[in-house]
């Protein structure tokens, strides 16, 4: 039952590969930390693939064929692409499904204001995260300002090097006797998880001259004005590019590898696999770190309206042949494990848990105290997978997300798994996850994309 390293197992070609593949993963990070951005560059990328937007069959009335390729894009933050197979599609799909939304620090509806010489951003966090953690890091700010006219404003603010960059600021160490004390759940409140923006006063100015400055700065680069805030997203994200971690260059550390590593990995599986027999889907949908709620987060009709139209174009169109199509499908719901640490071995059951080095992570079911909240795969479909994965010469392993009753989490899965599909998480295993910065092993970035392609030529 001991499952080896993969590193062992690689030689030149097989390294050369995985650097390619990690490098653009890398790329990917940088360019995708917003649930907009990393929409955006997806269809950049479908595009090139050669894939088209569904709008324009829906238009065109063109009808769907095998080996057609279609990409559907909801509100700019969720996206489904698909390859038609040559069996019909209510024999079902094999879909890999991610999230590409992650913990940060949302900007308030009425945010700016000065106090004492100093102007912040209000903020509210977004998703699980140690709030202490956030204090005193470089932050850049990513996001959206629509205005009253229509137009919408992009906005980053961090990222280059001749940028200036934000911080949550802390108190120091001789006065927090008090703060030390606190539990670390509270040690930073929500409250003060405010963005530090400026210090420096507009000239000419007597009233809130250090807000007047920073407005300034804004309508002058952007065009916008205090008000515009109230229909704006602006999210604050940990500033700075994903990194080679280690002496040997083995891993990567990197702002919102949760869940944007699977994401990824599904992505560039999707976009390689050729002439599928079943359909394929790749699935990126926001709102998982909150409760799959929204739009554009799984618990919407997006996906269900989408295939309802994809069925339609291709003669199939009842909602009989929507529900056979939903209920025959498999998929892989592509999301992180926690990988062992050794510094805190306690929280973890070591037979049972995902380690670096050793492949993609199957977890049969996740949820907390008594599986709750968890879809849990059934026995034939685990076994189906093993196949899959053993005869493509994929590293995989299996875990739970740590002790019995020491935590736990959720996914799509569940979600998914309504539709009376076969479905499993299987995802990459990380290390600090949901801290501003997380670990990923390159190797486990390689096979789970190994993997990611095995089941959608095999499922």
């Amino acid at each position: 039952m001991e499952r080896k390293t993969a590193w062992n197992e690689y030689n030149k070609k097989d390294m050369k590969k995985l650097e390619k593949l990690n490098a653009s993963y890398r790329a990917f990070l940088d360019n995708g930390k917003t649930e907009r951005e990393c929409v955006k560059e997806s269809v950049r990328q479908a595009e090139e693939a050669g894939y088209v937007n569904l709008d324009t069959y829906v238009k065109e009335n063109r009808a769907l064929k095998p080996g057609d390729k279609v990409y559907a894009v909801c509100m700019k933050k969720a996206i489904a692409l698909f390859q038609i197979g040559t069996r019909p599609l209510t024999e079902g799909m094999n879909i890999l499904g991610a999230h590409i939304d992650s913990p940060r620090l949302d900007v308030k509806q009425n945010p700016l204001y000065e106090d004492n010489g100093f102007t912040y951003l209000d903020t509210h966090y977004y998703g699980g995260i140690k709030k202490w953690q956030w204090v005193t890091l470089p932050l850049a700010i990513h996001g959206v300002v629509a205005k009253k006219n229509g137009e919408v404003v992009d906005v980053v603010i961090g990222e280059d090097d001749n940028d200036p960059v934000f911080c949550v600021t802390d108190l120091l160490i001789h006065l927090s006797r008090e703060q030390q004390t606190k539990p670390a759940n509270t040690v930073v409140e929500g409250e003060n998880l405010d963005l530090l923006i400026g210090s420096q006063p507009l000239e000419g100015t007597e009233k809130e001259a250090v807000k007047a400055m920073t407005l300034k700065l804004l309508n002058d680069k952007y065009g916008i004005e205090e008000e515009d805030f109230l229909s704006a997203e602006l999210e604050i994200v940990p500033a700075g590019k994903a990194r080679e971690l280690g002496m040997d260059a083995s891993m990567i550390l990197a702002y919102d590898q949760d869940d944007r590593v699977c994401a990824y990995t599904s992505l560039v599986a999707m976009l390689e696999v050729e002439a599928p027999e079943k359909t394929s889907c790749c699935l990126l949908v926001d709102k998982e770190e909150i409760g799959s709620v929204g739009a554009t987060g799984m618990q919407s009709h997006f996906f269900e309206n989408t295939m309802a139209e994809l069925l339609a174009l291709a003669g199939e169109g009842t909602e009989l042949a929507l529900r056979r199509c939903l209920a025959s499908s498999r998929m892989l719901s592509s999301d992180v494990s926690a990988a062992f640490d050794p510094l805190y071995a306690a929280a973890f059951e070591k037979k049972n848990a995902a380690f670096f080095g050793k492949g993609i992570v199957i977890n049969k079911f996740t949820g907390a105290g008594g599986k709750s909240g968890s879809n849990d795969a059934n026995a034939e479909y685990v076994g189906a997978l093993r196949a899959i994965f053993d005869d493509a010469k994929v590293n995989w392993q299996t875990a739970e997300l740590g002790k019995v009753d020491v935590g736990g989490g959720g996914t799509i899965a569940y979600i998914m798994s309504l539709y009376g599909m076969e479905v499993i998480d299987s995802g990459v295993p990380v290390l600090s996850m949901h801290a501003p910065w997380e670990v990923t092993s390159k190797a486990d970035v390689y096979e789970a994309k190994k993997a990611y392609v095995a089941f959608l030529k095999n499922a």
